[in-house]
């Protein structure tokens, strides 16, 4: 294969990417999570995240939340060059610090709260 058969994505020349693939850009701004109690006695939050491109930047964000204590499950609605919407389950509320810190530790920016 030759270079004139590859496809330019377009992440190197502008400077895009994902965390897991371009230098960190996580911003240091707070956002807080929007969280909610389903009627089985759970908590769910939900965030946007900002710099997720790929699976492997999802497993990432996923990894990071699910060590925060209390947290039982997160799903990822991935939105590539956008913010992705994150949903987090729980046991009790989780302090929007400790998201915001989960999210960073991984490489990316919380972006915003669901409404």
């Amino acid at each position: 294969m030759t270079s004139d058969n590859r496809i330019d994505l377009g992440l190197k020349d502008a400077g895009a990417g994902c965390a897991c693939c371009a230098p960190s850009t996580a911003a240091s701004g707070t956002a807080a999570s929007a969280q909610t109690k389903p009627t089985d006695g759970s908590v769910t939050a939900h965030v946007f995240v900002s710099g997720m491109t790929c699976s492997h930047c999802v497993s990432s964000v996923t990894e990071e939340l699910t060590a925060i204590e209390g947290v039982d499950d997160v799903s990822v609605e991935l939105s590539a060059g956008g913010a992705s919407r994150v949903e987090i389950r729980s046991s009790a509320p989780i302090a929007d610090a400790e998201i915001q810190s989960a999210v960073e530790e991984a490489g990316y920016t919380l972006a915003r709260v669901s409404s």
